[in-house]
């Protein structure tokens, strides 16, 4: 087996890291705290916009995955020198670079979004995660890089707490049975993409050549409104029907006076006032990873909040 290096130990990173060490790969994973280390991964405290440390830590590598992600009102600020030091050390060392991505770049669009669609976001966040994978597929075009990107919709699953947008503002209400207030319509379609299934299918691009040099998107599953998939997070609960209702735009207008993480995602709010739907046809065509049915996200996501005592708390 071989060795790989995780950068991030967030919800994506720490889902992949232990995904391959379950596969018998060797893991190294790079956070700037560091942790504790755990069967099969080592855990390294460094920075990893700090390209020469970078490069030390990622030589003999197969693959670099790039699950790192600054603070949401730091991305413009801190995530090109993070992506230059990725490239770095996948040049320096030969691995194969996979970068964890988005839909951000596309902007809005009309009906679902493939992978031909343009990368043509007007905002600051699209525009640096547009960025972000352009610089990496034209060095790997130039043939100083190997690079893949792998582009998910909102995640969702176990693992996922405050930055999911059916996370920790959201389940462990429904686990008490009560009301719970959403982004945008509650009912527009809405693409949500499984933790599990974003992890393996980082892990399968790292091995496949054949992958590299384009985008894909993660296997997701068919698009479901809030308020659908909070209805089948209560049923399988047994909290009954929750009400859901949309934050009104008055409330979030306060809640930005505060917060810069509210104050962000008035770039988004098209994610859910209309449909946003991913097409990952392109990647099932190829590859064996597949969407996770979603009665089996929904389960194993109200049983991993239950562990955690997401309903007494």
């Amino acid at each position: 087996m071989s060795l790989h290096v995780v950068m991030g130990f967030g919800p994506a990173g720490a889902a992949t890291a232990r995904l391959l060490a379950g596969q018998g790969h060797s893991v190294r994973v790079v956070t700037r705290s560091g942790r504790s280390p755990e069967p099969g991964i080592e855990h390294v405290a460094a920075d990893a916009a700090d390209s020469g440390r970078l490069i030390e830590l990622c030589q003999g590598a197969a693959a670099i995955h790039s699950c790192a992600a600054p603070a949401y009102h730091r991305w413009v600020k801190d995530w090109p020198p993070l992506a230059s030091s990725a490239c770095a050390a996948a040049e320096a060392s030969g691995a194969v670079l996979v970068m964890l991505g988005n839909l951000y770049g596309y902007g809005p669009v009309e009906g679902p979004m493939t992978e031909k669609l343009p990368l043509a976001a007007t905002g600051p966040k699209g525009r640096v995660r547009a960025a972000l994978w352009e610089q990496a597929r034209q060095l790997h075009e130039r043939g100083r890089i190997k690079a893949v990107e792998v582009r998910a919709s909102d995640f969702f699953g176990p693992g996922v707490t405050v930055g999911g947008h059916l996370a920790g503002r959201v389940v462990p209400r429904v686990l008490r049975g009560k009301s719970v207030s959403t982004m945008g319509d509650p009912d527009v379609p809405h693409s949500w993409s499984y933790l599990p299934d974003v992890a393996r299918a980082l892990v399968e691009v790292a091995g496949e050549e054949r992958a590299w040099g384009r985008a894909w998107h993660v296997p997701t599953a068919p698009a479901l409104s809030s308020r659908e998939m909070v209805d089948r997070l209560a049923a399988r609960a047994g909290t009954g029907p929750v009400a859901v209702r949309a934050l009104p735009p008055a409330v979030v207008g306060v809640a930005s006076l505060f917060s810069p993480l509210v104050r962000e995602l008035k770039e988004i709010r098209y994610q859910f006032d209309r449909p946003f739907v991913i097409d990952s046809s392109a990647y099932e065509a190829e590859f064996a990873v597949r969407a996770t049915l979603v009665d089996e996200q929904v389960a194993a996501t109200v049983e991993w909040w239950r562990e955690r005592g997401a309903a007494t708390g």
